[in-house]
This record gives C-alpha cells, sequence and structure tokens, in this order.
C-alpha cells in the first residue's frame, strides 16, 4: 500500500507526493522510483521514506521553498521520534542517488554521491500536514510496471529527440551546401563579366591610333 497526497503550492496542479505504509514496502519504494522522483527522510532518526515527483526536467533547485516545506513537514509527522521535537533536519536527494546493497537492513540507505545530499531545518506545522492529510489517497500500484512504462517513455523521447537534431543537422547542412553553391554561382558570374582596367586602357589607345592614322593620310 502507497499513500498518495498532492501539495496545495506548486501550481494548479500541485505535485504528488507518496510514501508507503512501513519499511517493507519502503524497500519497493526504493527499488521501483522514477527518475523523477525526490527521497525525503529525517537525518539520524527514523522515519518514513517520502517522495516528492517532479515534473520531467525539473532540478533540485527547481523546486519551490513552500513544497519542500510540505515534503519536510510530512517526513517530520511520520517520525516516531521527530514528531515529539520541535525542529528537526531533513535530507533529501534524487532517488538516482540512492544507494541500497544487500547489507543494508530495511529501509536502509546510503547515497552514491553524498555531496548530492541537501539538509533543510523544518519545524513542527501541525496545520500544514492537517491539510495535506485532507488529500491522503491510499493507492496499490504496480510499481515495477509503472517504472517500466516510464523508461519506455524516456527512451522514445529520446529517440524522437535523436531523430529530430539529425534532421536538423541534415537541413543545415543542406542550407550551408546552398550558400557554397550560390557564392560559387556569384563568383563565376563576376568574373565573365568583368572588364578590366588594362582591356579598357588597350581600348582607348587602338581608338587613339586608329584617329591618328586616319589624320596622317
Amino acid at each position: 500500500m502507497v499513500f498518495y497526497f498532492t501539495t496545495k503550492s506548486g501550481g494548479a496542479e500541485g505535485y504528488t507526493i507518496y510514501m508507503g505504509k512501513d519499511k517493507y514496502e519502503n524497500e519497493d519504494l526504493i527499488k521501483y522510483g522514477l527518475p523523477e522522483d525526490v527521497w525525503f527522510h529525517v537525518d539520524d532518526l527514523s522515519s518514513a521514506h517520502v517522495y516528492l515527483r517532479m515534473k520531467p526536467g525539473m532540478a533540485l533547485d527547481d523546486i519551490g521553498e513552500d513544497v519542500l516545506l510540505e515534503c519536510s513537514s510530512l517526513v517530520k509527522a511520520n517520525s516516531i521520534q521527530g514528531c515529539k521535537k520541535s525542529s528537526v533536519y531533513i535530507v533529501y536527494t534524487r532517488w538516482k542517488n540512492l544507494k541500497k546493497t544487500s547489507q543494508m537492513a530495511d529501509g536502509q540507505v546510503g547515497f552514491h554521491r553524498p555531496d548530492n545530499v541537501r539538509r533543510m531545518s523544518v519545524e513542527k506545522n501541525n496545520s500544514l500536514v492537517n491539510q495535506m492529510n485532507k488529500t491522503k489517497i491510499e493507492r496499490h500500484p504496480d510499481l515495477y510496471q509503472e517504472q517500466q512504462d516510464r523508461f519506455k517513455e524516456i527512451q522514445r523521447e529520446k529517440k524522437e529527440m535523436r531523430k529530430q537534431e539529425e534532421k536538423k543537422k541534415k537541413l543545415d547542412e543542406f542550407e550551408r551546401k546552398q550558400e557554397r553553391e550560390a557564392k560559387s554561382y556569384d563568383r563565376i558570374m563576376d568574373y565573365g563579366d568583368m572588364t578590366s582596367n588594362a582591356d579598357f586602357e588597350a581600348s582607348e589607345d587602338n581608338t587613339a591610333a586608329e584617329a591618328y592614322e586616319d589624320d596622317f593620310f
């Protein structure tokens, strides 16, 4: 079972936030996340694994402060120890940065690149959590199939992008070829129609010589 929430910030549609029911479901979420997902957890305390599903093409820096606050508040509220504290630190990173080894316990994760993990402080905010709980929906998704479908979609998008890039490349080359041919044609026309100064001067000399001969005879 997965719990889904919708943020009240982040535009008209908001963002989807989801988390597992327990540490065993967290294992599936760790395994079958999507490239757009961002993982949130209370730092140094046990808590739920909360995920934010970003829009395609977004980066961590694109997440608004209001959205970060909603995710962090939900994580804090779903920590047995963290919910009792006035404030806690939350860590978050992209799903693809999560590292899971066979030696780790259920729900435990590491990071491929620790430098890409961010940390923020959040205070207790019951009113915000209550608002989010009103959007809560329980589902039993096929996480594996969702992941496979998204990967296939990404491959199609990449294939189409490569196709468009190749098309643009051929068009640019065709235009450059046309431009080169036009310049070459212009040069041919210039050389064929052009009268040199030497020709002009020779013409003048011949005319003068002919006039002198006429006067002489």
